[in-house]
């Protein structure tokens, strides 16, 4: 046993856990779509860490140009002015659609949908909020009350300003849907009743992930977002969609609303936008939220908002992915290689209800039955894990599902050996399949 893991067992409280019930993987090193633990055994990363590192690992023009800030300038306060800051706004400014010229800089997602919420209040004068119920937005107070995920409960006071519904997921339909145009049409028609219900003249924003993605990876069906962007129109609401995990090549796109044709009021990112390789998250601002500021004060800030090294690390990356056509390259990975590959092998395991995604994220579905769609329990999800590990694959694992979320950076080969070991473990996940 490693001193990392004996040290870690002793003084590392674990998000999420059980402290006493966890034993932690020791990842000592890693390099592109590879991690390594630490008796040197290598894994194919098919889960981004979780869902961040887009451009692989130790990519080496962003770990270059986070040592090159390092030796200029470490840190600076948010309130001076800064190059790498200012250069990172601009570029996430120019990946937005047109009337997003502000960026205000946080530590990571949570915070993003904190502040992006903030703003909606402070704009709208008004204090509630809806979101989905399947859906992820952070851990911090209000963005774990705007989740869906039932991480939610243990923290929700119901005192947060928040109220819930229903969004279109078509294989787990609320609205007894049989086809997309009708899981659209629903959908609308119960987050327009929920407005009506609640009180239009009292809701400050509608927050959504343009596609969840811990909640499962489900795209909404054509013409849902716009919308719920008509809905947000007539009734003076704020449109805030979530980039967070979608964002910055994930979905094939620069960002996932780029495929909808939809413009919100305020995105969120974080994740991807440099990989992770330290912490930094965000709000892209639309023009005439921004200027509600202009002469007002806006009351929130973090110490390390535009942090010069998280800066540098952001601006390497968009630098990177363009010049290496890493976004293309993700959508070509989702049209060519996991689509296909992914729906080959569902084909061949009775544990597989459906596989959904797009560009470097995807989904399989895991159920006990496919006709009555039951959820395998997790002693079968926590199998097909282990069988993921034992053949040297590391996986995103949540409820009952195996999400495919490698480094966009990835190469055919690889992504076709990490099918390879997942077709092999699905076996596992059959054994508790009908």
């Amino acid at each position: 046993m490693s001193t990392a893991y004996e040290l870690d067992r002793k003084h590392v409280f674990h998000s999420w856990s059980a402290q006493a019930e966890i034993t932690p993987m020791v990842i000592a090193a890693a390099r592109g779509s590879y991690v390594w633990d630490d008796e040197d055994r290598r894994y194919l990363d098919f889960s981004s860490q979780l869902v961040f590192t887009n451009i692989g690992h130790q990519h080496p023009r962003v770990v270059a140009a986070i040592k090159e800030q390092a030796e200029r300038l470490c840190t600076v306060a948010p309130q001076f002015a800064n190059e790498q800051r200012a250069q990172a706004a601009e570029l996430i400014a120019g990946i937005a659609p047109d009337g997003f010229e502000k960026v205000f800089f946080t530590n990571g997602g949570a915070d993003a949908n904190e502040h992006a919420i903030r703003m909606a209040r402070l704009h709208t004068g008004r204090f509630k909020v809806l979101s989905a119920y399947r859906s992820y937005h952070g851990g911090t107070q209000t963005a774990i009350n705007v989740t869906g995920d039932p991480r939610r409960w243990a923290n929700d006071t119901a005192t947060a300003g928040t109220v819930h519904f229903f969004g279109p997921f078509l294989y787990r339909s609320e609205f007894h849907a049989s086809t997309e145009e009708e899981e659209c049409e629903r959908a609308l028609a119960h987050l327009r009743r929920t407005i009506e219900a609640e009180g239009p003249a009292t809701i400050a924003a509608i927050i959504l992930e343009t596609i969840p993605g811990t909640a499962g990876i489900f795209a909404p069906p054509p013409g849902y977002l716009a919308g719920v962007r008509e809905l947000c129109d007539q009734h003076g609401i704020v449109m805030i969609l979530d980039e967070v995990m979608a964002g910055f090549g994930r979905a094939g796109s620069w960002l996932a609303l780029d495929l909808y044709d939809v413009v919100p009021d305020l995105i969120t990112f974080a994740k991807g936008v440099n990989s992770g390789y330290v912490p930094l998250g965000g709000v892209v601002i639309r023009d005439p939220i921004a200027a509600t500021f202009d002469h007002t004060p806006y009351p929130g800030g973090l110490t390390y908002s535009g942090h010069p090294l998280a800066c540098a690390a952001a601006v390497a990356t968009i630098h990177a992915m363009r010049d290496e056509g890493i976004v293309d390259n993700a959508a070509r990975l989702g049209r060519e290689v996991f689509g296909p590959g992914l729906a080959e092998i569902a084909s061949r395991h009775a544990c597989v209800g459906e596989v959904r995604g797009v560009g470097a994220f995807w989904a399989l579905d895991l159920v006990v039955d496919q006709g009555t769609r039951e959820l395998l329990p997790p002693a079968g999800l926590n199998d097909v894990v282990a069988a993921c590990k034992a053949g040297g694959l590391l996986p995103f694992a949540n409820t009952n599902r195996i999400h495919v979320v490698p480094p966009c950076t990835m190469s055919d080969d690889e992504a076709r050996e990490g099918l390879a070991i997942l077709d092999e473990a699905l076996k596992a996940g059959d054994v508790h399949a009908a």
